[in-house]
């Protein structure tokens, strides 16, 4: 890659710009080591002064990051009732305003409450019972609490439909009128066909009583004059701050108003680090919408932080030993193109950087103190950076106890409250299991890029090496750990490389979040959703449908039940229509379902409060066309007699996504078209999600009989789709063709109508989309979606061809599914070479030369050509070795490397990458993974065999079967002249060489030699010759180590020090590596002939 330019914009690293140095003594106060002086401190660091604020006369605005509550003192506050105990549970919201200072709001007066039905005969004189008899029970099951220091019940009220509000109400908490809902059913579980039923809704004083609450309830509760019913539970596993932000219409990071006269300033007392801090009672608080200027992203800090680590050779740092040397920072204020802040703190004396803030100290006690005070000083909103949720975080916060650096662990905005650190599970079909580590930062959201792309790319590798590459088009200098202690004992030259390697670090996090628009695509996500900021990053997938649930019952009066489960019986998926396997040399136009699942559901009316239990449809006395049968035999109830809520909350989202697409085409502003994507990309990502929260079997509200009849109608369409295509489109119509469906597969169909150009395809393509979708009830709508010409159907999920879907004179991309190509559980050289051959094929319709291409490439690794780079294969060690059903290549040699070297062992979650090395005949596969670094040492022969049999083989036959024919793509491919030419590399340890005795031989005829010369008496006369010829090859050697190591240092930013990268995800690497083997190699050979005699002279 090309240096990198000083002053680059975001196409290159910014921080070289400026010189500055601050030396230790004007860093530290006098009074506390490691504080920062106000001399050290830049005033760009700095917050914004608040300007003046009247609450009597002035609203306080700000858009709200993070909601959270604690239990803490009850506050006097104007319109608020008397609380009935001392500790109360608090909310909390930290945010932003317009001009950059910091918030934080204690929200006063909400408690939490969950609902149950009314036992039979219960009526409003057993409401002080049941209150009475449910608190004894609580605080018999509590005993030993600090906080229960008064009633754990502050009220149980009987919910009247007549009065749309509740009998017996609570003392502190109540719910005003313009917030009281009828929450009468009989829950949204069904449709009873009967009015609302009575619902007690229980009021309790903390939060964490909720379960035991809810759990005492289950069991029974002695009511007198009724028994000892047992309640079953509504909205009890409802998190608090959720049930919060339902009532009172808050949405994630979206914007909040404290009226004027309704709030209190804090001035003196403030229990957080915030500029600004606030009380208000919970009902003064208004919520603004997530729409037209209420869409804008206050000026948000935004931290990336990267630390390094002296380690001991061989051994992967640990904290309780291993010192903390260099912490990087950079700091953007979000929506400006540049950083602000670029600081490099470091350990001993460092040269100056260009662009970057040097602080040196002397003692690592100073180092870590001055980044805490410099946490607090600079105050970020979002901290990010990569892997620091398993690494930075806990390393350093580990650290400083080690060190007894007592006043460092306080990185929240909290006043006096320590960041933790906890282990983390998470564990899914599609990941595995992930272990992690979760360090609390309350009033600051964390976002760890490597987190943020294991959860939504689906990458090679997860270095940050690698990623960078691959989003951003850039590589960065890669230090091994065991090469940064002698960096850091060198001296400060060796020490800036090491702080300009560790602040591109921290610079390349801020580049990714930035371009994959991660924080905006979450902060829209959260608004759309209705929940915090931190529960995406933090929680599943449910909880975002939970929230949007919640809110549309209780806008219709429903409450949800909390329901057991424990895992249940699968359901038939989608259809996948038989394809026509072949290579199309005509056009082929695919027509493809709009929101194929949420339009079903829509149209269909299908959702919780319509569904009919077997028999109720006779029992209810409804007639055929009030409900519906599906393809599964399930029943719901038409919109006519009820209009479920899952489909009103589909036609919100849709409807807004339109809106928001609407708007994007229009908005010329950048960061608006930011705001306005991740709204209809996050729009649309949840409405897909309604059908799989049904689906989910272990889940808060799972519904089989919705998840199976959806699919059930998605088959029934496929089906009747082909059906209606094939009927219209023929010859006797008047077309000049019968039309085929070639394939279809869940939501999209592949067409072919038989015309010779794309203009025709695409026409017909619209006109049987517009044709097909009036036979389906809106709003399902086919449509057109693209052509492909040509096209390669190899099977079911796998095809490829050229995608046209705009212009038909030119090809948008050659679009690939299922294949190699895309594929990353193969090594390169298959990806590579599949896509070499489908250009070839499609692009330039040369089959002959797609041909002649695969034979060169399995020539070449047949001879040992291929660079081992291509070779490698990576896997991701989802489980302990013991976990796995059978003996897996990336697992053995994970274990293998750890007997070996356990600092630099692969660690769980870990993508494994390993060559397979040529062995005994019979020897398994897993028993000849090994590391590509290790095989590079030690000269270790490459199983070529297995490369071509197991790993090229089968990809190149199901391209090439289609063009040449079943028999004849193996004949030619896999056999023949191009197979035939074999090197096998004889490698240096293991096996049968370790008690072999190794010889010389000649190396003109490679005739055994009983001497340590370089040739036979018979090829002594060529000597010269030979001699030239081998230095010939070393010169080439060298000069192709000369532009490798060339390369490399221009990718680290320097022509004039040694290149100590070891990206393993760069080609270059292992390049480099080889030829330094073989360089070493051919000296030595070279020293064979001896020195060079007199006459050489």
């Amino acid at each position: 890659m090309p240096p990198e330019r000083s002053g680059a914009g975001r196409g290159g690293i910014a921080y070289f710009q400026g010189r500055t140095t601050t030396p230790c003594s004007l860093l530290l106060s006098p009074t506390c080591p490691g504080q920062f002086s106000p001399t050290a401190i830049d005033a760009r660091w700095l917050r914004p002064t608040p300007p003046p604020l009247d609450p009597q006369k002035e609203p306080l605005i700000f858009q709200q990051l993070e909601i959270d509550h604690y239990v803490g003192p009850a506050q006097p506050l104007p319109g608020a009732p008397t609380p009935s105990r001392d500790s109360v549970p608090i909310l909390r919201a930290f945010g932003v305003t317009d001009e950059g200072v910091s918030v934080c709001c204690h929200i006063h007066g909400f408690a939490p409450y969950f609902y149950t039905p009314a036992p039979s005969g219960f009526g409003s004189e057993h409401l002080g019972d049941l209150q009475r008899e449910l608190n004894a029970a609580i605080s018999r099951d509590q005993r030993g609490g600090k906080e229960l220091t008064g009633p754990a019940v502050l009220s149980v009220e009987l919910c009247s439909r007549e009065s749309e509000c509740c009998l017996g109400g609570p003392k502190w908490g109540r719910l005003p009128p313009v917030w009281c809902q009828p929450h009468l059913s009989a829950g949204m579980f069904g449709y009873h066909g009967h009015g609302p039923s009575p619902f007690l809704r229980i009021t309790l004083a903390l939060p964490r009583l909720v379960a035991p609450a809810r759990r005492l309830l289950e069991q029974g509760i002695r009511v007198a004059g009724l028994g000892t019913p047992s309640f079953a539970p509504y909205e009890a596993n409802v998190d608090f701050e959720i049930r919060f932000m339902v009532d009172t219409d808050i949405v994630g990071c979206n914007w909040l108003e404290l009226p004027a006269e309704k709030y209190i300033l804090r001035p003196q007392g403030k229990a957080t680090l915030c500029q600004l801090e606030a009380d208000v009672l919970w009902s003064d608080v208004v919520s603004h919408p997530p729409e037209g200027q209420w869409q804008r992203i206050a000026p948000l800090r935004v931290l990336s932080f990267d630390i390094e680590c002296a380690g001991r050779k061989g051994i992967f740092p640990e904290p309780e030993r291993d010192p903390v040397i260099q912490i990087c920072s950079l700091g953007l204020r979000w929506g400006e193109p540049e950083p602000f802040l670029r600081l490099a703190l470091t350990l001993r004396p460092c040269a100056p950087i260009l662009g970057a803030k040097v602080q040196s100290y002397e003692r690592e006690e100073e180092l870590l103190q001055a980044w805490s005070t410099f946490i607090r000083t600079m105050d970020p909103d979002v901290i990010t950076g990569y892997n620091i949720q398993n690494f930075d975080l806990p390393y350093l916060i580990s650290r400083a106890q080690t060190l007894k650096v007592h006043t460092f662990p306080f990185l929240g905005r909290v006043s006096g409250l320590r960041s933790n650190i906890r282990d983390s599970s998470f564990q899914s079909k599609q990941t595995g299991r992930r272990d992690s580590k979760v360090v609390s930062m309350v009033g600051r959201v964390q976002m760890d890029m490597l987190q943020v792309l294991l959860r939504e790319y689906k990458l090679r590798s997860y270095t940050l090496n690698a990623v960078s590459f691959h989003f951003l088009g850039e590589q960065k200098e890669d230090v091994q750990h065991s090469i940064i202690t002698d960096l850091q004992n060198g001296n400060d030259q060796t020490r800036r490389r090491l702080a300009v390697y560790c602040l591109k670090d921290a610079f390349l996090p801020l580049r990714l979040l930035e371009r994959l628009m991660v924080l905006v695509n979450a902060m829209e996500m959260a608004r759309v959703t209705g929940v915090p900021l931190g529960y995406l990053l933090s929680r599943g997938q449910q909880v975002k449908v939970v929230s949007q649930l919640l809110r549309q019952a209780m806008r219709e009066g429903l409450l949800m039940p909390v329901v057991k489960t424990e895992g249940g019986e699968d359901y038939t998926g989608a259809t996948v229509i038989e394809p026509l396997k072949g290579y199309y040399d005509v056009p082929i136009a695919t027509l493809d379902f709009s929101s194929l699942y949420p339009s079903i559901m829509m149209a269909h009316n299908l959702c919780y409060t319509t569904l009919l239990r077997p028999g109720a449809a006779q029992k209810l006395g409804l007639t055929k066309d009030q409900f519906i049968k599906t393809p599964t035999g399930d029943e719901f109830v038409k919109t006519s007699v009820r209009k479920g809520l899952l489909p009103q909350i589909l036609e919100n989202l849709l409807s807004a996504r339109k809106r928001a697409k609407a708007e994007l085409a229009k908005e010329t502003d950048p960061l608006r078209r930011q705001v306005l994507d991740g709204r209809q990309l996050a729009l649309k990502v949840s409405a897909n999600s309604v059908y799989g929260f049904t689906g989910a079997q272990v889940g808060k509200l799972p519904c089989l009989e919705i998840s199976q009849s959806v699919t059930g109608f998605g088959r029934q369409m496929i089906e009747k789709t082909k059906q209606l295509v094939e009927s219209k489109y023929t010859v006797e119509n008047g077309y000049s063709a019968n039309a085929k469906v070639v394939y279809g597969d869940t939501d999209s169909v592949m067409c072919r109508f038989g015309v010779s150009s794309v203009a025709e395809a695409m026409a017909l393509g619209r006109e049987a989309a517009d044709w097909v979708s009036g036979h389906f009830p809106p709003p399902i709508r086919l449509e057109f979606e693209k052509v492909y010409f040509p096209y390669l159907l190899i099977s079911k999920k796998r095809y490829a061809g050229l995608l046209f879907s705009s212009r038909p004179d030119a090809h948008d991309r050659m679009d690939c599914k299922g294949l190699e190509a895309v594929r990353r559980d193969n090594c390169p050289l298959v990806a590579n070479l599949v896509t070499a051959s489908l250009r070839r094929l499609l692009i330039d319709r040369d089959p002959a030369g797609a041909v002649a291409h695969a034979q060169d490439v399995i020539s070449d690794l047949l001879c040992n050509r291929i660079d081992i780079s291509q070779l490698v294969i990576t896997k991701e060690l989802t489980r302990a070795a013991a976990d796995y059903a059978g003996k897996q290549a990336h697992v053995e040699l994970a274990e293998r490397m750890r007997k070996r070297d356990p600092g630099s062992a692969p660690s769980l979650g870990d993508r494994v990458p390993y060559v397979i090395i040529g062995a005994a005949k019979g020897v398994a596969a897993y028993m000849k993974s090994e590391d590509p670094l290790f095989v590079l040492e030690h000269s270790l022969p490459i199983d070529t065999q297995y490369y071509l049999e197991q790993q090229l083989a089968k990809p190149l036959l199901r391209i090439f079967e289609p063009i040449l024919g079943e028999g004849r793509a193996e004949a030619v491919l896999l056999r023949g002249d191009h197979t035939r030419c074999k090197t096998v590399l004889t490698g240096k340890v293991g096996g049968l060489l370790a008690f072999a005795k190794r010889h010389s031989c000649c190396i003109g005829c490679r005739t055994v030699l009983n001497h340590q010369g370089a040739v036979c008496k018979f090829c002594q006369p060529r000597e010269s010759e030979l001699y030239q010829k081998e230095v010939s090859h070393l010169n080439a050697l060298e000069e192709r180590f000369s532009r490798l190591w060339t390369q490399c240092q221009r990718c680290q930013g320097s022509l004039h020090e040694d290149v100590i990268c070891t990206s393993r995800d760069c080609p270059i690497f292992y390049m480099r590596k080889k030829v330094r083997k073989d360089l070493e190699d051919q000296e030595q050979l070279l020293r064979r002939f001896g020195p060079p005699g007199p006459e050489a002279w």
